[in-house]
This record gives structure tokens, C-alpha cells and sequence, in this order.
């Protein structure tokens, strides 16, 4: 067997999407937990974009090669292997990095047995999607039957993977927010929002949502753009609401004016949170929660991966180019042959 591999690299360590290119590079190891997978398909996450510009804080035990998750074949095992994979399992799986080459080493803890029912490149697209908006509504949130939620960016994979588990829990309302009146018709008549709301047109979407709910706000914000909606989420959200960030799209830095009174007043909890610099146990716990509550919704078919795009992968280049379009409505996933 060779001992390398194919994989996407970077030229010079960083820089724009063409300066992805393939080349060989050493077949990685499997090592105590780990399973080495022969990679059938792997997802496109906007990190990856960042983490091609040199803006992403990669942790310490990640690949250098992008990628955090795939769908494919168990060819091999470490001495610790996790009890339920064998050599031939298909099984798709959430890793660090190194998703964008034909083998990765990966631990076991962090594999999902592939149903029948799904493709190699509906599998590709749940990980890191799914596990994320679990964090956010779940372990953060505190989400419960009930309650009313919106999620901002409502196009991208993580909001349609977070509208779907929102809905599986008898909310009193699910929101969404978008920059496009298409997506906004889309969320509503595809995924059963009660309503969405375009930031890049309204002003007062917050205004919006507030009438949209008697006057009371949403009880769960998750955020992922940041300073443009940071004083908006504030009057969104409702009396001892939640308001998730995840991620600072329109920048970091607080506008001038944003009044916090709001924090006291409607006793607001604004928590920001991760996924990739979590530790394994706690990405475990994550991986059997989607197992318990969303894999069987996924078989029978009441949740759905939405998939806008599937791509060779010698065509990387094309595919972050579409990621970077804003234009997308769903995964885009790279397929290996």
C-alpha cells in the first residue's frame, strides 16, 4: 500500500482560493482511538475559508490540511479503537482537519455509522453543521418545547440544520433572518418558518420580530454575524432570554451608541461558544446526541440535508469560490473518486 496519499494544500500557507492545489503528502496513521477512512466526500464550512486566509486560530492537534468533515469507508484501526466499527464500516464523521485528502486518521469517538437512506454526500454534510446547531439551541440555548428562536443567516447550513431541530420540539415560534427576499421565501415555504426578516432591506427587522411576537421578543437568538446585529439582538430578544454567538461575519467590534441596559433590564445571558476547540469528550457527548435525537429523523425522512452544490474535488477551487458568493442555500460538498 502507498504511503501517501492526494490532498489539497495551500500555496505559501495561505492565500485566495486559487491558491488551492492537490499534491502528495503522507498517509496519516491511525493511533490509539483512531480509524484510518478512506474519504468518499468531505463538506465545505466557511472556517475552511477563513482558515485558507491564515484568520482562523487552528487548534493545536488539527491537520494542515483543511476539512473537518466527511463520509467514507473504515480501511484500518489504532490499538484503542471505540466497540462497534470494523474494517469495511461506512460511517461519516466530525474531525479537527485533514478532511480535503483521500485518507484522514480520525478518532472513533467522533464516527456515525452511515444509514442506507442517506447518499456519500448527504453524510459529508452533517457533521459539523448538525453537531453545531445542537451545541448552539441544546447545551447553550437551553432550548425546550415552548420557546421562541431566531437564527440569523438563515440560508447558511447551520441555521437550516438548526430551523429543523428547532421544529422537532413544539416551538411557540421559529424565526430566521436573511440579506435576500429569495431565501427569506425559501425558509418560509421549504422549512415552516413562522417568519423571516431581511436584514440588508430593514432597518428594524428587529422591530419586526417584536411584533411578530405580541411585543415579547424571541426567547433564543443564534447569531453568527455580529456587530451588525449586536444592539438589534437586544431588543429582539425577550425577558431572560439566550442569544448564541457563533461567529462575527460583519466584525468584531461593538457599534458606537449600543445601549447594554437591555443586559439588566431583560436579564439577557449572551454567550459565545465553539465547536472545533472543543476537547473530544465534549464533542463526543455532542456526536451521541445527534445520534439519539437526529438520525432516526434523518432515516425517515423529517429532517433533510439541504445540498446546493456537489463538486469533483479536483474542482475545490470553483467550490470556495461559490461559498464565498453569499449565494448558497445548503451544503456544498466535495466528492472523491
Amino acid at each position: 500500500m502507498s504511503p501517501t496519499m492526494r490532498a489539497v494544500e495551500i500555496k505559501n500557507g495561505k492565500g485566495n482560493a486559487d491558491s488551492l492545489y492537490h499534491t502528495d503528502v503522507p498517509k496519516p496513521t491511525p493511533k490509539g482511538s483512531e480509524a484510518l477512512v478512506k474519504i468518499k466526500a468531505f463538506g465545505l464550512n466557511r472556517m475552511d475559508l477563513l482558515q485558507r486566509e491564515g484568520q482562523y486560530p487552528v487548534p493545536p492537534q488539527a491537520s494542515k490540511i483543511l476539512g473537518v468533515e466527511f463520509s467514507g469507508v473504515i480501511e484500518s484501526f489504532g490499538g484503542d479503537a471505540e466497540r462497534g466499527f470494523k474494517v469495511g464500516d461506512e460511517v461519516f464523521g466530525l474531525a479537527y482537519g485533514g478532511a480535503y485528502a483521500e485518507y484522514i486518521a480520525v478518532s472513533t469517538h467522533m464516527l456515525v455509522h452511515k444509514p442506507k437512506e442517506l447518499s456519500w454526500e448527504e453524510c459529508a454534510g452533517i457533521p459539523e453543521t448538525w453537531i453545531t446547531a445542537t451545541q448552539a439551541i441544546y447545551l447553550i440555548g437551553q432550548y425546550k418545547p415552548g420557546d421562541s428562536i431566531l437564527w440569523h443567516a438563515g440560508g447558511s447550513s447551520v441555521s437550516l440544520s438548526g430551523i429543523q431541530l428547532s421544529h422537532a420540539d413544539s416551538p411557540s415560534g421559529v424565526f430566521a433572518t436573511t440579506r435576500s427576499d429569495e431565501k427569506n421565501d425559501f425558509l418560509v415555504k421549504e422549512l415552516g418558518v413562522k417568519a423571516a426578516f431581511n436584514t440588508k432591506t430593514s432597518l428594524d427587522w428587529a422591530d419586526e420580530v417584536l411584533k411578530a411576537t405580541d411585543g415579547k421578543g424571541v426567547d433564543i437568538i443564534v447569531d453568527f454575524i455580529g456587530a451588525d446585529t449586536f444592539g438589534p439582538n437586544l431588543k429582539a430578544i425577550a425577558k431572560d432570554g439566550r442569544i448564541v454567538m457563533l461567529g462575527f461575519m460583519s466584525g468584531a467590534e461593538i457599534p458606537a451608541g449600543v445601549s447594554l441596559g437591555p443586559f439588566i433590564a431583560k436579564r439577557i445571558r449572551y454567550e459565545g461558544s465553539s465547536l472545533r476547540s472543543r476537547d473530544e469528550e465534549y464533542q463526543g457527548k455532542l456526536r451521541d446526541q445527534l445520534v439519539e435525537h437526529a438520525l432516526p429523523r434523518f432515516k425517515d425522512k423529517r429532517f433533510k440535508v439541504f445540498v446546493e452544490k456537489v463538486f469533483k474535488w479536483e474542482d475545490v477551487i470553483d467550490a470556495h469560490k461559490l461559498m464565498e458568493s453569499n449565494q448558497t442555500k445548503g451544503k456544498i460538498i466535495c466528492t472523491i473518486s
